[in-house]
């Protein structure tokens, strides 16, 4: 009898870990971006009473007998599929529409970024997430509301022959270019693409093959040892993102100019409902998820001019031969069917109807194994009145 009374407890156990569930998916029925949780009942360990057997020339084979002692949680599992879109109006809120995740962090990351193997393990630093509620702050990087930088590919300016954008394979935080003056033309103001080149003798030789904000050339009269600066950040307005390539563009107010910022990547993992949650909406990319990778949505990356992510930085020094690219580096084209829905977010995928038939039925169960522990204790009572 007490082990029904211990296999009742079980059961009291693991139904209300699954109500922890249930509250957890309706507490988040208005959260942009939740992927519900569904729990998985397991059997509990038995007891054997008697073995099967196959049967003998004589007599029949028989099965064996047990005695289980309740259930526990076996796994609680994510649904990472894509949820539905809440228009919001806001050009730079974006929803993946297909498999993936937004890469943000801060903007320090890609400073250990140098094209080797050891990159494929540095992505795991950033954030995962699929809550794209970004915005252009002051600084003027792509960034959300927690202060996390949103990673993607920069334009470095434009070819004069095909007048096209051009891009860095360095992946960065994404972020305006600079403006300044332009050389020759007395007032006039122009656009200063991200670079890899150093200007002027007293920048940093460190940043040489790192794509970086392009620099003021240091004045003669400067004292030995100023660092060169970046330029000014340009502003922009009308910003508007490629719902199949998740390029950014806009028109700089300084210059007049529409003109292509960069270019959101997102990351990819083998297996999307593997990931860990971290809290706040982001997840990580650990144990159980594979490996990540990076990936441009709709494949662009041909169209762009993106092969291998950080490919400039494995440049051998003193114009010596390039080694050979670092394979898993090489951009995912697994995001072909992934896209960009610019001016909204993605909707809970919590299905009230389902987890309020849920709820019911983790209610009732409750209410069985609670029954069984009543009647084991009523034959415990009888049985102690047996005595007298």
């Amino acid at each position: 009898m007490t082990g029904a009374m211990y296999a009742a407890i079980a059961g009291l156990r693991t139904h209300m870990q699954n109500l922890n569930v249930i509250g957890n998916n309706v507490a988040n029925v208005n959260t942009y971006g939740y992927k519900a949780s569904r729990s998985v009942f397991r059997t509990s360990i038995y007891t054997t009473l008697s073995g099967g057997s196959d049967g003998t020339n004589t007599v029949g084979g028989k099965n064996p007998s047990q005695i289980g002692y309740g259930a526990n949680m076996g796994s609680v599992d994510i649904d990472m599929s894509t949820g539905n879109y809440a228009v919001t109006g806001k050009a730079t809120d974006m929803m993946i529409d297909g498999d993936g995740f937004f890469m943000v962090g801060d903007k320090t990351i890609s400073d250990g970024f140098d094209g080797s193997a050891d990159d494929v393990n540095m992505f795991t630093s950033l954030n995962l997430t699929r809550v794209g509620n970004f915005d252009f702050k002051a600084d003027g990087y792509l960034t959300n509301n927690d202060g996390q930088v949103v990673y993607g590919f920069l334009c470095t300016g434009i070819d004069a022959a095909t007048g096209k954008a051009t891009f860095s394979n360095q992946l960065v935080p994404i972020r305006f270019p600079g403006v300044g003056a332009k050389a020759g033309a007395d007032g006039a103001l122009e656009l200063k693409w991200p670079t890899t080149a150093v200007e002027g003798d007293g920048a940093d030789a460190n940043a040489v093959g790192k794509l970086h904000d392009a620099l003021q050339p240091v004045a003669d009269d400067a004292p030995a040892g100023t660092e060169a600066e970046p330029w000014p950040k340009a502003t922009f307005n009308g910003i508007t993102v490629d719902g199949k390539t998740g390029v950014i563009s806009g028109t700089c107010a300084e210059t007049g100019e529409q003109v292509v910022i960069g270019v959101v990547a997102i990351g990819m993992v083998t297996n999307p409902n593997g990931v860990t949650s971290m809290g706040n909406s982001y997840y990580k990319a650990g144990e159980g998820a594979g490996n990540l990778s990076v990936a441009l949505f709709g494949g662009a990356g041909e169209d762009l001019g993106i092969t291998y992510v950080n490919g400039e930085l494995a440049q051998a020094p003193d114009g010596g031969d390039a080694p050979a690219p670092v394979d898993g580096l090489r951009l995912r084209k697994g995001a072909k069917n992934a896209s960009i829905i610019s001016g909204g977010l993605e909707m809970s995928k919590t299905d009230l109807a389902q987890e309020i038939s849920q709820m019911i039925l983790t209610q009732r169960g409750y209410q069985a194994n609670t029954r069984i522990i009543t009647v084991t204790d009523s034959m415990l009572e009888e049985l102690v009145n047996m005595k007298r």
